[in-house]
Formats: C-alpha cells, structure tokens, sequence
C-alpha cells in the first residue's frame, strides 16, 4: 500500500487510534505546537506512538496563536472548566479555527513533499462544541483545499461521525496502548480526572470495555 498521507497527530486517544489504524498510508505524522496548556505531553505522545511504529514524526511551531488567540486552552490549567464534556461547559476551550489553520499549514507540507491527503481524527462527539470538527466544515475543507492545490490534496477525516467509545473500540481491536496518550486539557503532571476531555476519556475507554491505565491526579 502506498504511504501517501499526512495526519496531524495530537497525541490523543483519537489521532493516535488513527494513526494505528492507517499506519500502512501514513507517510509523515505532524505534531502542531500552539502554545496549548497540554501541548508538552501530546508531543511526547505522539513521538512515543510514531516510534513504535516507524512513523516520520515531526513538530511545526504556531507559537503566534498563543500570543493573539483567546481560549482557555492557552491561559493555564486553571482556566479550563472541570464537568462534562459538552457545549456549554466546553465552549471556552475552543482555539478559533485551530483545525483550519494546522490542516492549511498541513496541506502545504503534504503538496511540498509529494503527499496526496492529510487526515484528521475529528469525531461525533465534537460537533456540538467546535465548528472546525464539524462535518459541512470537513467538507468545505475539502474542497478548498482540493481547489488550492495542483495536485489537488484531499482531506480524509474517517472518524467524522462516530462516537468516541466507537474510537477505543478500533484502538482495543488494533492493541493501541492508550497510557501513551493524553486527553487533560490542564497540561498537569497527570491527568487531572476532572476536566470535561478527562470525563470523556474515563467514559470511552470504559464504554469500550477497557481498563483504564491513565494515572490520574485524584488516584
């Protein structure tokens, strides 16, 4: 099979259930380092996981969104809001049009190097809360990017509508090892169990039937 992809790689359970998944196309994983509370251990997550299976892995610095973008995501760990995962609680943890602008710079890498597509692994349970996760955005996407290139880059963003327990499901089935992951939006030395993307993750791996290995700051 040609490795003719690019995925943006976050270091969480999501992006890196994917990049298991599609090992086999993915020619480079990129890492987008944004100035982000958790931004340290998603790198080392994600260079962990590309290790382990002989993935080119590289880090593109966007410090400027740190210096003029508004998100709690940027101000700190006690800025993010503890309690669910969903709109109202989360809605303070959006970074504008971070999906936009890490696959525009992502696009630009895949053409330079001769790459067809770049992946992403939004999913169902984003939608509510960023408007870049969203499947009429993928499209739109899509089509620009496709539009904004000779060699016509797609976008491919398999997860789009499914569930997060669905995610660890496929990471159960392929051996993903989810304590090399990192969901805590506080960037703390552990997870702190209470955020909403700690909740989440509590509730996907146990939906998924799996133990749950992260060590978290209440344990």
């Amino acid at each position: 099979m040609t490795k003719d992809a690019v995925l943006i790689l976050s270091g969480g359970m999501d992006s890196v259930t994917m990049l298991h998944e599609y090992a086999a196309e993915i020619a480079l994983a990129i890492t987008f380092d944004y100035g982000a509370n958790q931004g340290p251990q998603e790198i080392r997550c994600a260079r962990l996981n590309c290790e382990r299976l002989g993935v080119e892995h590289i880090v593109v610095p966007l410090s400027f969104m740190k210096q003029y973008f508004t998100s709690s995501l940027l101000s700190g760990a006690d800025a993010i809001p503890e309690g669910r995962y969903d709109e109202e609680n989360m809605k303070s943890t959006v970074v504008p049009f971070r999906n936009g602008i890490m696959l525009s710079v992502a696009c630009g890498i895949a053409e330079s190097r001769g790459l067809k597509r770049v992946m992403i692994a939004n999913h169902a349970g984003d939608h509510a809360i960023y408007p870049d996760c969203r499947a009429s955005f993928v499209e739109a996407m899509n089509r620009s990017m496709q539009e904004g290139t000779w060699e016509r880059i797609s976008l491919c963003a398999p997860y789009t509508n499914i569930t997060k327990t669905e995610i660890a499901r496929y990471g159960k089935a392929l051996g993903v090892d989810y304590r090399l992951t990192w969901s805590c939006y506080k960037g703390l030395a552990r997870h702190c169990g209470k955020c909403g993307t700690c909740q989440e993750r509590r509730e996907a791996l146990r939906d998924a039937g799996i133990d749950d290995p992260t060590e978290y700051e209440e344990d």
